[in-house]
């Protein structure tokens, strides 16, 4: 009995997982659908808030709302009258104090993480963590800067996130020598899934791993 039990949860748990997340997600675009109707219903006549209250009510009509805007955003931004709009609001955030501090700290990051031509966490590489004799799986981010070569050894270094198991969403930020970093043939997804899986998903067979970045 016990043997059947478990073959049916492994059936129905990654399914049943699966759904859960996929509820949350929507939920969550059609909240943020819900608050931008509360804040046009200040400003728009009634008949068009009318039409939008109708519009919420509809299940997953918000996630398409939510994705048109995307979609029609990053079309807008892509040429030359865009850009110049993008540097222009930019700017005017960049002057609102307060506002100012976390716009500019959060773009850099995404800009960071997101931008086809960086390389944050687009590698995944083998070092000593937390102490010698254990190896954890980490992501190079980038090389230090600034200060921060003031005050390290001559020998290159590269900045590295380790993120914690099963929450890979935290973790430590880590300045190595490059000497004691191992780069890995596998890729970030695959990396991802064996740190969230506790080792238990195994990575892919070995590949050729990525260079490191190259020296400053």
């Amino acid at each position: 009995m016990k043997k059947y039990l478990i073959a049916g949860l492994l059936v129905w748990l990654p399914l049943a997982i699966t759904i859960a997340v996929l509820v949350w997600a929507f939920g969550l675009v059609d909240g943020v659908f819900g608050g931008f109707v509360q804040a046009l219903s200040a400003v728009l006549p009634a008949p068009a808030v009318e039409v939008l209250q109708r519009l919420d009510e509809v299940p997953g009509v918000g996630l398409l709302v939510v994705l048109a805007v995307l979609l029609l955003t990053g079309v807008a931004v892509t040429n030359y009258i865009g850009q110049w709009s993008l540097r222009q609001w930019d700017r005017l955030l960049g002057q609102i104090p307060i506002v100012k501090s976390v716009y500019s700290s959060v773009k850099q990051v995404s800009d960071t993480l997101f931008s086809s031509s960086g390389n944050a966490f687009r590698e995944a590489v083998l070092v000593e963590y937390p102490r010698r004799g254990a190896w954890t799986i980490a992501f190079v981010t980038g090389q230090p800067a600034g200060e921060l070569i003031s005050h390290l050894p001559a020998e290159a270094h590269v900045s590295l996130y380790v993120p914690t198991t099963p929450n890979p969403t935290s973790g430590f930020y880590l300045i190595v020598p490059r000497a004691e970093v191992k780069p890995l043939g596998m890729n970030v997804d695959a990396a991802l899934k064996h740190i969230i899986s506790m080792g238990v998903v195994a990575p892919p067979e070995a590949a050729a791993p990525a260079a490191l970045p190259p020296a400053a």
